[in-house]
């Protein structure tokens, strides 16, 4: 049984706090891609930042989400990622005409069952790593809102609640004990 769950959605949705979450409740979790390349290339003066060169920061999270997946292929138990080579590939597709979507439907990486972050402006912050506006962050949203389900997963939307029911809501959602 494929136990890889990404949980995906609207940029300062609430992904991360989630995983940390799951995280201190003794699940693997894998960070964002995308937050990892833009501390890097913003740390060393580069420019594969998604307000820059969105193909090659879009071409280094895909990259970077294949190598995490292949890092936890073994794993026992479940691991959830916050975000995926899906996320990547639809980037990757969105600003540089990419046809890298295709050859995913074919093998699903991930547990069939994924998890939506909905668009939530109380909660959304922008900051150095992530200066986009909301209305950005919403279009993102409604592209892997549609790439998820083309790809053959079943897309459960985060409630918008507190990370620990958030936390609650997957594991049940699973059907694991909370």
């Amino acid at each position: 049984m494929n136990r890889r769950v990404v949980i995906s959605g609207c940029s300062g949705g609430g992904k991360s706090t989630l995983l940390e979450m799951l995280a201190g409740r003794g699940f693997t979790t894998v960070p964002e891609p995308g937050r990892r390349i833009v501390r890097d290339e913003m740390a060393r003066g580069g420019t594969a930042l998604p307000w820059i060169d969105m193909a090659a920061f879009a071409t280094r999270a895909l990259a970077l989400a294949q190598a995490d997946h292949a890092a936890v292929a073994a794993a026992p138990d479940w691991v959830f990622f916050d975000r995926g080579i899906v996320d990547a590939a639809v980037a990757l597709t969105s600003c540089a005409d990419e046809a890298v979507l295709a050859p995913l439907v074919a093998g699903h990486p991930y547990h069939p069952l994924m998890f939506l972050a909905p668009p939530w402006p109380e909660i959304y912050v922008r900051d150095a790593e992530r200066p986009k506006d909301f209305a950005t962050a919403m279009a993102e949203h409604a592209q892997l809102a549609c790439a998820y389900p083309a790809l053959g997963y079943r897309v459960v939307t985060l409630p918008q609640a507190s990370p620990e029911q958030r936390a609650e809501f997957v594991l049940a959602t699973l059907g694991q004990r909370a």
